[in-house]
C-alpha cells in the first residue's frame, strides 16, 4: 500500500485479520479508497447507500448518489473482489436531510445538505452498520484527514485535519463529526491531491477512473432546487414584499425559498444601484435588500456547536472561520454570551447566511487541525444600523434583526 495512505490509516491488527467497510459511493475517490485497503490485504466490505428516488437523474452527469453511481459502485467491488451491499435508506434521507432542506429554505436559510447528510446518516447510521459488521474502521474518500493523539487529560483522541490540497478540502462539510466517531473513521485520500487519486485508480485497473466528480446535489435534478422545495413545502409559494433598507418597497416576489443572503441578480427589480439580499424574514415573507456595505458583518450566531478541541471552550479562543465551503479561513475568536457560543470576526466578511456553517480551524494552512463549528443562526451587520433609522417610519426595524448575544 502507498505510505501516503498507510500512515493515514493507522489501524491495529493484521490486514488480513482486519475488517474495514469503505462507504462506496460509486466516485473515484471512494472507489481508490476501497482498492488499496483491497490490496494491502483487508478485509474489505463496501457499502454503498440508496438515498433518494433516482428518476431523471440515473444517469445524470455530475451528480452524486444516482442509480448510475450505484452500479458503479458495485461493478468497482465486483473488480477487486470485495462483498458490496446496497442499503436503502431512502426514507431515512427523506426525513433528515431533504426536508431539512426544504424546510431551510421556507424558513429564510440557506442550508448545506452535504453537511447534513455526513452528520445525519453516513456518520450516524452507517457507521453504526459498519460496527455491527465488526469492522474496526469505517473508510470514506474525502479530502481530509485524522491523527492519533492524545487529550489533555492524556487518553487516547484522534484529532481531524484539512487536506494537504487546500483546493480539495472538504472539512467544512464534516465539522459536526462527533468525536467518538473520529475514532472510527478514516481518510486515507487526505494527503493526496486528485492527480494522484486518478492515477491510482488507472493502477487498480478501475473503470471508474476518469469519472468526472459530482457537483450537484444529489437529490436535485439539473440543480433546480426550487422544484424539490415546492414539492415539498407548498407554502414557498406563498408571495411577499421586496423592501430596501431604508423602508421602500421595491416589488413583490413568490416565494421567499427563491432567495439566498448575499444574492444579487434574479431580483426581479429595477433600481438605480446594485443591490443584495441582506436578510430575509420568513415570517412577515419579507425579502430585505441593500447595498453591498450591508452585507458586511463580524458577530455570528451559532446553534449546535460541536467542539473538537483539546480543552472545554471557556471563551477567548482565537480561530480561524470559513463561513462558505468556498472561502479562505479568517481570523476570529470565540465569546460566549446570554445567547450562548458566538464568533466575533477580526475584520468584516460579506454575505454571512443563515443556516451555512460556521466552521473553527487551528490555523490558516493545509492539514491544519479541524476545531469542529456551528451553524450560523444570524449575523450582525450593517443591516442593524439601516434598520434602526428606518425603524421610525415603521417600515424595516432593528427588531428584525435577532443578534446573537
Amino acid at each position: 500500500m502507498d505510505s501516503t495512505i498507510q500512515a493515514g490509516l493507522d489501524i491495529q491488527g493484521s490486514p488480513a485479520d482486519t475488517r474495514v467497510v469503505v462507504a462506496m459511493s460509486g466516485g473515484v475517490d471512494s472507489s481508490v479508497a476501497a482498492g488499496v485497503l483491497a490490496r494491502a490485504g483487508y478485509d474489505v466490505v463496501g457499502l454503498t447507500l440508496q438515498l433518494y428516488n433516482h428518476g431523471a437523474a440515473v444517469r445524470r452527469k455530475g451528480a452524486c448518489c444516482a442509480g448510475q453511481d450505484i452500479h458503479d459502485a458495485r461493478r468497482v467491488a465486483d473488480q477487486l473482489g470485495i462483498a458490496h451491499y446496497v442499503l436503502d435508506y431512502e426514507a431515512r434521507f427523506r426525513e433528515a436531510v431533504i426536508d431539512d432542506f426544504a424546510a431551510s429554505y421556507v424558513a429564510g436559510e440557506t442550508p448545506v445538505p452535504c453537511a447534513l447528510c455526513n452528520e445525519k446518516v453516513k456518520f450516524a447510521d452507517l457507521l453504526a452498520t459498519a460496527r455491527d459488521l465488526g469492522a474496526a474502521a469505517m473508510v470514506t474518500g474525502h479530502y481530509v484527514t485524522s491523527r492519533a493523539g492524545a487529550s489533555s487529560a492524556g487518553t487516547p483522541k484522534r484529532t481531524l485535519h484539512r487536506a494537504a490540497d487546500i483546493t480539495r478540502d472538504q472539512s467544512y462539510f464534516l465539522f459536526s463529526t462527533r468525536q467518538e466517531q473520529l475514532e472510527t473513521l478514516r481518510f486515507p485520500l487526505g494527503e493526496l491531491d486528485k492527480r494522484q487519486t486518478r492515477h491510482m485508480a488507472a493502477e487498480l485497473g478501475l473503470d471508474i477512473a476518469a469519472k468526472p466528480d459530482s457537483q450537484d446535489i444529489c437529490f436535485v435534478p439539473e440543480g433546480r432546487y426550487r422544484t424539490v422545495i415546492e414539492a415539498l413545502r407548498p407554502q414557498a409559494h406563498a408571495p411577499g414584499k421586496i423592501v430596501h433598507l431604508d423602508g421602500r418597497v421595491l416589488g413583490t416576489h413568490d416565494g421567499v425559498a427563491g432567495f439566498t443572503v448575499g444574492q444579487r441578480r434574479g431580483l426581479g427589480i429595477a433600481a438605480s444601484e446594485p443591490l443584495f439580499v441582506c436578510r430575509i424574514n420568513a415570517e412577515t415573507r419579507t425579502v430585505i435588500v441593500g447595498p453591498r456595505a450591508a452585507l458586511m458583518g463580524r458577530t455570528i450566531g451559532l446553534r449546535d456547536v460541536n467542539w473538537l478541541g483539546d480543552a472545554p471552550i471557556a471563551g477567548g479562543e482565537k480561530v480561524w472561520v470559513k463561513v462558505r465551503s468556498t472561502r479562505m479561513p479568517a481570523k476570529a475568536k470565540l465569546d460566549i454570551g446570554p445567547k450562548g457560543l458566538h464568533v466575533v470576526l477580526e475584520e468584516p466578511e460579506e454575505g454571512i447566511a443563515p443556516g451555512q456553517a460556521c466552521v473553527f480551524y487551528g490555523e490558516d494552512a493545509p492539514l491544519a487541525r479541524v476545531l469542529g463549528g456551528g451553524w450560523i443562526t444570524a449575523c450582525e451587520s450593517g443591516l442593524l444600523d439601516f434598520g434602526a433609522s428606518a425603524g421610525a417610519r415603521g417600515k424595516v426595524a432593528a427588531a428584525d434583526f435577532v443578534g446573537p448575544a
